[in-house]
């Protein structure tokens, strides 16, 4: 069977009909009820429909709410901002980042102003070109018409903001120390990850689990939280270590301003998605990474 998402989610779900029936398929659209012992999908006008799951053929998460492509591209906008590497351009309507190769995200030009085309490919190969990086885009569907496949497909998750009440147990930092930089785990710079335009950053770190949080506001006014580097020590997952930090950073974030939270979680990370999930975070659109020569023709 197709994997499916957390149940909550909203999805489309195509399935096999009886044999004889035409169409051979059908669809139904709505929330995804139950996964066992049969897929439950409840829907605005058919009420309850069961699918045995072996008579799924696909299955496509939707977002909760309909979301305008000006509501994706504000929202990115901010998350960019949150993640810039340590050396931007704007070139063309794209914003260029660059951080010594680490990390996709810092390492990116993302299509941010309606301005943005294909047809800005060939100085965005050349600036990554001139410091030694592979000119990697950052393609949030529905901005740019690229059919590309791609690499790293990202769910990009959201949630309205409430406070909550203080966890003593997990410290706030300004920069990362050295047990923060230990139990990431990841071999990041510190000025790349201490890096953001035009907001604030901060080090979540509970001795299990640690996380980043960065706010920043986007174009349409919106203050949005970015919850970023959560790692806890695979001897001490489903504990509610990462729940308790993200919290924290929640209340954190709404303490600065911010309304609403986002996270990036790559697609075939079922355990983030279920924790974001659990935490209230719904799909808001997807992204993905395609490389700029693959477009062009061109080498580098």
């Amino acid at each position: 069977m197709t994997s499916l998402p957390p149940v909550g989610s909203r999805v489309s779900v195509r399935y096999r009909l009886p044999a004889g029936t035409t169409p051979p398929m059908t669809d139904v659209i709505g929330e995804l009820q139950a996964l066992d012992p049969v897929i439950v999908v409840r829907t605005k006008s058919d009420g309850l429909v069961e699918v045995a799951p072996a008579d799924v053929v696909a299955v496509r998460e939707l977002s909760v709410v309909p979301v305008r492509a000006s509501e994706i591209r504000a929202l990115e906008h901010a998350a960019a901002l949150a993640w810039p590497g340590t050396e931007q351009s704007w070139q063309h309507g794209w914003l260029l980042r660059a951080g010594g190769g680490y990390t996709s995200r810092a390492n990116s030009a993302v299509p941010l102003d309606f301005s943005a085309t294909i047809a800005a490919l060939p100085p965005i190969i050349d600036w990554y070109r001139q410091r030694g990086l592979q000119p990697w885009l950052a393609l949030p569907e529905r901005l740019l018409p690229i059919r590309a496949e791609g690499v790293k497909h990202t769910r990009v998750m959201v949630t309205d903001l409430t406070d909550a009440v203080p966890d003593p147990a997990v410290a706030l930092l300004d920069r990362p120390d050295a047990a923060w930089l230990t139990g990431y785990a990841r071999d990041v710079p510190t000025d790349v990850l201490t890096a953001v335009v035009d907001g604030e950053v901060v080090f979540a770190a509970s001795g299990a689990a640690v996380g980043r949080g960065a706010v920043t506001t986007a174009p349409d006014g919106a203050c949005w939280l970015g919850i970023s580097a959560v790692h806890v020590g695979a001897e001490q997952r489903r504990q509610g270590h990462a729940r308790r930090l993200c919290a924290a950073l929640m209340r954190w974030g709404a303490q600065l301003g911010a309304t609403r939270a986002y996270v990036q979680v790559l697609s075939e990370n079922d355990g983030a998605i279920r924790l974001y999930h659990a935490l209230g975070f719904r799909l808001h659109h997807h992204h993905r990474y395609v490389d700029a020569v693959s477009l062009t023709g061109r080498r580098v």
